[in-house]
Order: C-alpha cells, then sequence, then structure tokens
C-alpha cells in the first residue's frame, strides 16, 4: 500500500521543549534583544559584531540540546507515512532525531554564507564565525538566516510540498510571521489538516482539528488519530 503523505510545517514552539529560546514567548529572546538589531538585514549593516555574537551563542546553546519526543515521533512516522518536514526553525533538530526529508524555510544555523555570493553556504558545525572570516573570495561570511527584509528562497518549494498534502499538520507555530504562515491556504481540498499549539491560535477556518497541547503531546495524539483512520 502506498503511504498516505503527511507534510508537517512546525515552529519555534516544538523545539522550546528542547531548550531552545523562543523570540516570543516570556523569558524569550525579544526580552533581551530588538528583534531588528539581530534579525534584520538592517541590524547586519548597522552591528554586524553584534549579529555574529547573537548567532555565535545559539549555536552554542544547539549544541547542548537534544531532540524532544515530539521531533522523535514525526522521525518515527516515516515508517507508516511519507513525512515531509517543512521547518521555520534554523536548527537541526529534526535531522538528529532522524527525519529524513527538511526543508528549512529560514536557513541552518549550522551553516554560514557567503556575503558576496549568497548561494555560496558553508558547513560550520557549532563553530563561531568571526568577524574577518570569509568565504575564500575574500567576502564576510554570516550566518544562514533568512531575516527580516529578506526574501525566503524556499517558498515556492514549501508551497509546493503543502499542495502534495494529504495529510497537513502545523506544530508550534503561532502562524504570525509570513510568508510561512500563509503555507495553510495551499492545502488541497479534501486533506486533513491539523493545527497542534497550546495556545489559542487563530487559523481563519473551520475544517482544521485543533490539538490544544504541547508538541510532544500533540504530535502523538495526531499521530495515533491519522493511523487509527488509515487503518479502519
Amino acid at each position: 500500500m502506498q503511504k498516505q503523505r503527511l507534510v508537517v510545517l512546525t515552529g519555534a514552539g516544538i523545539s522550546a521543549e528542547s531548550g531552545i529560546k523562543t523570540f516570543r514567548d516570556s523569558g524569550g529572546l525579544w526580552e533581551e534583544y530588538d528583534v531588528m538589531e539581530v534579525a534584520s538585514i538592517e541590524g547586519w549593516y548597522k552591528n554586524p559584531q553584534l549579529i555574529l555574537k547573537f548567532y555565535n551563542d545559539r549555536r552554542k546553546q544547539l549544541e547542548k540540546a537534544q531532540p524532544n519526543a515530539a521531533h522523535t515521533s514525526l522521525a518515527g512516522a516515516e515508517k507508516d507515512f511519507e513525512v515531509k518536514i517543512i521547518t521555520q526553525n534554523i536548527d537541526n533538530l529534526h535531522e538528529r532525531a532522524g527525519s529524513t526529508s527538511v526543508l528549512h524555510l529560514h536557513g541552518e544555523l549550522t551553516k554560514a554564507k557567503s556575503t558576496g555570493n549568497p548561494n555560496k553556504l558553508i558547513d560550520i558545525g557549532y563553530n563561531d564565525i568571526k568577524w574577518g572570516d570569509t568565504d575564500g573570495d575574500g567576502f564576510q561570511l554570516r550566518p544562514h538566516v533568512v531575516w527580516f527584509g529578506e526574501p525566503v528562497p524556499a517558498m515556492n518549494d514549501a508551497a509546493k510540498l503543502v499542495q502534495s498534502a494529504e495529510i497537513f499538520a502545523i506544530v508550534g507555530s503561532s502562524l504570525n510571521v509570513y510568508p510561512a504562515a500563509g503555507l495553510l491556504d495551499f492545502a488541497p481540498k479534501g486533506c486533513r489538516i491539523f493545527l497542534i499549539d497550546p495556545k489559542n491560535v487563530n487559523v481563519g477556518r473551520r475544517d482544521v482539528t485543533v490539538i490544544k497541547e504541547n508538541a510532544s503531546v500533540g504530535v502523538s495524539k495526531m499521530l495515533d488519530m491519522i493511523k487509527e483512520k488509515h487503518l479502519s
């Protein structure tokens, strides 16, 4: 039997359980930093050293973090479903949990990008990027992160994945950040849609099964529901 295609959009909420600080939550990064100083292209032009330090610190935090039950459940679901992950997160916790198809909308923390050639990426693992580090052609390296004020190159691929979904799940996303929040509009007719978040999220449509739980509990509940439906 052909596996059903499960497409999952994940946001900061799924990684929060692994100790990765979010921007929006109480005690989050927006209380420590002005988001436009550390997550915008204008911030890079204004104070690149501050941005390099900010993401160097995020990398150190990520090195110590571990995938949680939500990550491992989605990886394990590949036994029963064709799972495609679209993530708004820049961490590598999905990959470390074992997911084999992960599309990063907003870049990857463990990669650096040339300021002279945006297509030139360098795997840096959990190492720092220092001011003066170059791509080999003399151009400064920067984090491979899509900042406010920059286009999201992976959006077309993400939209195509959602259009192909038989089941579409949104896990731990506030649906406040565009264009990613608009991916829900690409879900095809007849697609089963789930929203997993402990908070109230305005989805603006009625054909969504809401599971008001954190990611670890909610993903497990969703998988039980779709497996039961699939086997019946």
